[in-house]
């Protein structure tokens, strides 16, 4: 009796650690997809007005949104779905921002894109 009550305890433990771990890597996965920005900075780097601040807030905000959904899509789902998003992002800040600004976020993005994929 003494065999049963421990072999079912230790299956419960091994079990119930799995389970954490399992949780923790979901999490993990999901904060590794999501681009932030320093509004602040990005402002004064591409010298925003106040409407184009708000604009690229909400835009950065959408972009944040669907890439964190991208990550919670099936595992052969996630490209499309990330490159759908960035085109999005793309094709927003391409309408709010003018010709210069819009070639140095560019710059920008690019170099976020590629740091993100070397982590």
């Amino acid at each position: 009796m003494k065999k049963i009550i421990l072999t079912v305890a230790a299956t419960m433990v091994m079990t119930l650690g799995y389970a954490k771990t399992q949780k923790t890597t979901a999490v993990k996965n999901v904060e590794n997809y999501g681009i932030t920005f320093d509004l602040r900075r990005l402002a004064v780097t591409l010298d925003l007005t106040d409407y184009q601040m708000e604009a690229v807030k909400v835009i950065s905000d959408n972009l944040n949104e669907d890439l964190v959904s991208a990550a919670t899509a099936r595992r052969f789902e996630r490209p499309a779905l990330i490159h759908k998003a960035i085109q999005k992002d793309v094709h927003n800040m391409r309408n709010v921002l003018n010709d210069k600004q819009y070639e140095t976020y560019m710059k920008l993005l690019g170099a976020t894109l590629q740091n993100k994929v070397r982590k």
